[in-house]
């Protein structure tokens, strides 16, 4: 049953991934693994929320997801993916950002970006450059790793970065969906045990190429992928009226 719903998967997005019209919306994706495409090798089970975003849409909205796993923001302008980003916004598309796993990493020079600083800076400078290009920006905190305490509760570990991505949406006037809040809130009420199908428990009898079984509470699942989407997709419903009558009933 779980090879048959990835293949579904699979189908549904390659058939929703069409060449842009000139009337169409455009929604560009910016940010790391979590909203990452993922590659379908031998029933790959990762899938970022960003690959399935497209299945929400009718005709209209186009989904462009610039996504890379292990990006921070630092990264995706080092190397030259946020440059070739901007340079396709037209006025009325949508730019969503979304990091904060890797810029957290201080002990990689090639990723690491202070919450208060670089972190802070650079997601201004994207803020500016996309309402430059009469685009839209929008701002979405890290979703949450799966961990939980001895007690059973959830722990937050992204430090400072939620808070600064939630700062900067006050200053710049910049519409936030605090996927940290609402995935916090969802994986706490899935609970220890019924939580790992959000992210990869993937045990070696589901995947005749797996030595050894994935315990990996960061990264989506597909069904994980689903349910951060639906609240992308409620955070549109309730910001975003010109992009809801697109949406799917």
């Amino acid at each position: 049953m779980k090879y048959f719903f990835y293949l579904l998967v699979s189908l549904l997005i390659l058939n929703g991934c069409k060449a842009p019209q000139h009337d169409e919306i455009t929604i560009f994706l910016a940010g790391d693994s979590t909203i990452a495409d993922k590659p379908y090798r031998t029933g790959n089970p990762e899938k970022g929320w960003g690959q399935v975003l497209p299945l929400y849409f009718n005709t209209g909205v186009r989904i462009d997801n610039h996504a890379v796993n292990g990006r921070s923001t630092k990264s995706f302008i080092d190397e030259g993916r946020w440059e070739l980003l901007v340079d396709q916004l037209r006025p009325g598309d949508y730019v969503f950002f979304g990091f904060g796993h890797n810029d957290a990493k201080s002990e990689d020079s090639t990723r690491y970006a202070a919450a208060w600083g670089d972190y802070t800076n650079n997601l201004l400078r994207f803020i500016d450059e996309v309402r430059s290009r009469q685009a839209i920006p929008v701002l979405t905190t890290s979703i949450v790793r799966r961990r939980f305490d001895s007690a059973g509760k959830l722990i937050e570990t992204h430090g400072d970065y939620p808070d600064a991505v939630r700062r900067l949406a006050k200053k710049k006037d910049v519409v936030i969906i605090d996927l940290n809040q609402s995935t916090f809130e969802m994986v706490q009420r899935f609970g220890e045990f019924r939580s790992k199908n959000l992210y990869l428990h993937i045990d070696t009898t589901e995947y005749t190429h797996l030595t050894a079984n994935i315990v990996d509470d960061t990264h989506l699942s597909a069904y994980g992928a689903f349910k951060v989407a639906d609240l992308v997709v409620a955070g549109i419903r309730d910001n975003f009226p010109e992009l809801a009558k697109y949406l799917k009933k």
